[in-house]
């Protein structure tokens, strides 16, 4: 709360805005905006976050918890990022989720859309929305289709992870499990219904899925 309240104090200082001309674009009155911001009322996490948006910080969520990164020295943080513990990570598609041009991985994506988590990537992050049920398991670790799946390019892909591999004649990417046996890499789906492929140095992985969530 006490976190909440010091950014917004020093949003609205940023923005020359005054407690009345908060409350008009909240749509009540300035003294129930002053109880919020003088720790009288508990405002709750929906309203915390009316107020964000309504100061144009509708990109941050607030959490019951607010986490401060320890980036930078406490005067040079940026706002978002000192009290922001969400981090945004572009959605990407299948068809070639990720390229490398002039040596830096570019995400592809066909709209500008993004989806918060609280995972500090290694690298140029981004999401997917699962397709088929390939990596729908009986047992176990199972991701079903319409789940999304943070990928991180910069994560070893090592035997065991989860992984985003692409073929050189395929157009589109494939999400699969990376094991080893008998010192021979394979890509396996988690539902036994679908046939494993050998991985060969032709095949590149694109990169490791770190997080699976779904909505409701």
């Amino acid at each position: 709360m006490d976190k909440w309240i010091e950014l917004v104090k020093a949003k609205m200082s940023e923005l020359k805005i005054t407690q009345e001309e908060l409350a008009d674009r909240l749509g009540m009155s300035q003294g129930g905006v002053g109880h919020w911001l003088n720790k009288r009322r508990d405002p709750g996490v929906v309203n915390m976050n009316r107020v964000l948006k309504a100061l144009g910080m509708d990109f941050l969520e607030v959490a019951l918890v607010i986490r401060e990164p320890l980036i930078l020295e406490e005067e040079e943080m940026p706002l978002a990022l000192k009290y922001n513990p969400y981090f945004r990570y572009p959605v990407s598609d299948w068809k070639e989720p990720a390229q490398l041009r002039d040596g830096e991985l570019t995400v592809y994506r066909k709209e500008e859309r993004f989806e918060l988590t609280d995972y500090h990537a290694q690298g140029p992050a981004f999401w997917l929305s699962v397709m088929g049920d390939a990596m729908t398991a009986p047992t176990g670790i199972s991701i079903a289709e319409g789940m999304m799946i943070l990928v991180d390019p910069a994560i070893v892909p090592e035997p065991g992870k989860l992984v985003i591999a692409q073929w050189p004649d395929s157009s589109e990417a494939t999400f699969r499990k990376l094991i080893e046996e008998g010192g021979q890499r394979y890509l396996v789906p988690l539902n036994p219904t679908y046939p494993k492929a050998l991985f060969t140095e032709e095949c590149r992985i694109i990169g490791v899925v770190v997080q699976a969530t779904a909505k409701f």
